[in-house]
């Protein structure tokens, strides 16, 4: 069995999805081969992508391409594009309705052994507090990772989590889009060409 079929059969958060507000079972969403040039890595999938099997095929999907200045083709291109999220399987709710973080077990189960499978990747985008804190090891908030994105450039970018929760963000921090982003792209054109 492929390391991508252990975690598209991993059951191991089977209660704990059970017992959310959504009451789902897991839904492992594997989308990565290995040696990509470009990796993304992100919280966990939405109820959308639970339901769709596929990465980012939301609102947030597509504000992410965009920032990135990538079609569809590209982005779910798995020779040129690996997306490996901190949880694999969409948390669930709470009694609230808002999102539950993604389960540690999940990258304590599966991290180390993906990130070998995928190498010495290019480019990295880091996208969301969980993926910055594991990846980045900073204790700090997303704003202040993502304003020090030039420390981790060009091999790594952090990214604000692209839901549209973050428009707000998004008009507060201008610079994001008319510094950071420019970079991002292409540094990204120059990583798939």
């Amino acid at each position: 069995m492929t390391l991508r079929q252990e975690i598209q059969a991993c059951q191991i958060c089977a209660d704990r999805f059970a017992a959310t507000a959504t009451g789902h079972t897991p839904r492992p969403v594997v989308w990565f081969d290995a040696k990509p040039k470009l990796l993304i890595v992100g919280q966990a999938p939405g109820a959308r992508v639970h339901e769709s099997g596929r990465p980012f095929t939301d609102p947030s999907g597509d504000r992410l391409r965009d920032w990135m200045g990538v079609d569809e083709t590209i982005f779910y291109d798995t020779s040129r594009v690996a997306i490996v999220p901190m949880a694999f399987c969409f948390p669930g709710y709470n009694a609230a309705g808002s999102d539950l973080p993604p389960p540690p077990i999940c990258a304590k189960t599966w991290r180390t052994r993906v990130m070998g499978m995928l190498g010495d990747v290019p480019l990295t985008l880091v996208v969301g507090g969980y993926a910055q804190k594991w990846h980045l090891g900073t204790k700090a908030g997303v704003t202040d990772t993502v304003e020090r994105w030039r420390d981790h450039a060009p091999k790594v970018f952090p990214l604000p989590h692209p839901s549209w929760r973050n428009t707000a963000w998004i008009k507060k921090n201008p610079w994001f889009e008319a510094a950071l982003l420019p970079v991002l792209q292409t540094r990204i054109k120059e990583v798939l060409t």
